[in-house]
């Protein structure tokens, strides 16, 4: 007889051993790795291949399938990010940081939706009634005909929501729901992967669309299996600073609509304002142009968002210089300085660099390239960039600027908010009767020769 196999997972991060030990190789954590029974069929057992089924049914692809209904909330960042309203029988995963405002956001959206004529079920595993009564009095909202509970237990959740059909339901949060059919603690690798897998499968079976928020590890990642994000449909990240009163709704995956689409909101005493303008707020403060200051013309999604990049360079006092990120990839800064030094002679080195992306916003385009290289030379040469400038492009290795797409809405988005200049790449498919000054380069080196008289 074959010796069965014992699996060990971390409940942390999820990883599979062969033998128990008391520390993670991969996340570090002590005490998380528990046994967990392989699936095979066992002893006595017939596989899944030797037991007949029913046969499913199969189309071609020119099969004509009428496009998901949807319903909208109301409020156009919350839809905008779904893809166009919310589709039934969808699950959808909410994560981000502790207190950036989940619950604010997703009690908002339980009452937008049950104000439309859904049926709403609100089910908060972290907070009693009252509080939630509470936050839903100082939002107000307490009029909104959302039916609220408070409940861990899987099992009874599962129960309610078929006796009462709601068409959405909302669980707040993943990670306290405990299914009483699985061996661990709430929270762990094994319950949150079975809570998700069976509130998936109500949605799909019974037609209701499910709602689940999803602590966030530290790194920024939705705590517990990357298989949860594989189930749902969406996958929503909420970010921002807790410095800053905007919030970010991202879209990082979704089956009904465009992926990395945003909703801008703000974050005010009665709750979250949405913003639908996102450009004109993160330049509302902006004064005169200064050394250090660069406006990035990118896109989030489908829509142009105008931002303003902030570098500072300093002396540094210690041997090795300090680099600071905000809002913008570290990796990327490391290499646009590296650039500027081999293929310009611009060096860096003994010098302190800060990079910081205005107003909480997060930029990952390659696009803002061209933007940051501007910002740092500016602030190196303490030469401001001209009034009423954007700038964008992506630079490669070699020092060359190379176009980035959606040229001509980067544009447009600038000249709405009164910006008469744009210093580009070229090889776009930008042209003069954009009604702007178009400053168009070949490589980095030009770039620096033209703006800033040096080569």
């Amino acid at each position: 007889m074959a010796k069965p196999v014992k699996n060990y997972v971390c409940q942390s991060c999820g990883s599979a051993f062969s033998k128990w030990s008391g520390r993670c190789e991969n996340c570090g954590e002590w005490n998380t790795i528990n046994e967990e029974a392989p699936l095979s069929a066992g002893p006595g057992k017939k596989s899944l291949g030797a037991a007949k089924g029913r046969k499913m049914a199969l189309t071609d692809l020119s099969t004509d399938e009428a496009p998901p209904p949807r319903t909208s909330s109301g409020v156009d960042e919350l839809d905008r990010v779904l893809g166009g309203g919310l589709v039934p029988a969808s699950a959808v995963l909410v994560g981000g940081d502790p207190g950036i405002g989940k619950s604010t956001l997703l009690l908002q959206a339980a009452a937008a939706f049950a104000r439309q004529g859904l049926k709403v079920v609100y089910i908060s595993g972290e907070e009693a009634s009252a509080q939630v009564r509470l936050r839903a009095q100082r939002l107000d909202l307490k009029d909104a005909p959302v039916q609220l509970a408070t409940e861990t237990s899987l099992r009874d959740i599962l129960t309610t929501l078929d006796a009462e059909k709601p068409d959405l339901a909302i669980i707040d949060s993943i990670q306290t729901m405990w299914a009483d059919n699985v061996d661990s603690a709430p929270g762990s690798v094994a319950q949150v992967r079975a809570s998700a897998h069976e509130l998936t499968t109500f949605a799909k079976r019974k037609g209701s669309a499910v709602i689940m928020v999803g602590h966030v590890t530290k790194e920024g990642q939705i705590a517990g299996p990357r298989v949860v994000e594989h189930m749902v449909d969406t996958v929503l990240y909420f970010e921002g600073e807790r410095g800053h009163q905007f919030r970010i709704l991202r879209s990082v995956k979704n089956r009904f609509g465009p992926a990395d689409e945003i909703g801008v909101f703000e974050m005010t005493g009665a709750g979250l304002r949405e913003v639908g303008n996102p450009s004109a707020l993160f330049l509302s403060e902006r004064g005169s142009p200064a050394p250090g200051s660069a406006v990035f013309a990118g896109i989030e999604g489908t829509r142009p968002v105008l931002v303003e990049f902030q570098a500072l360079i300093s002396p540094s006092p210690h041997s090795q210089a300090r680099r600071s990120v905000v809002g913008w990839d570290g990796g990327r800064l490391a290499m646009i300085l590296a650039v500027l030094e081999a293929r310009c002679g611009i060096p860096f080195a003994g010098l302190d660099v800060y990079l910081n992306v205005a107003g909480g916003m997060r930029v990952a385009e390659p696009a803002a390239d061209l933007a940051v290289a501007a910002a740092l030379l500016s602030a190196r040469e303490d030469s401001a960039l001209p009034a009423e400038t954007v700038v964008f492009g992506e630079i490669s290795l070699s020092g060359a600027l190379r176009p980035v797409s959606q040229t001509e809405n980067r544009l447009k988005e600038a000249q709405k908010l009164g910006f008469t200049t744009a210093i580009l790449p070229n090889g776009g498919k930008a042209t003069a009767s954009q009604g702007m000054g178009l400053t168009q380069m070949s490589d980095l080196a030009a770039f620096v020769g033209e703006i800033f008289g040096a080569g």
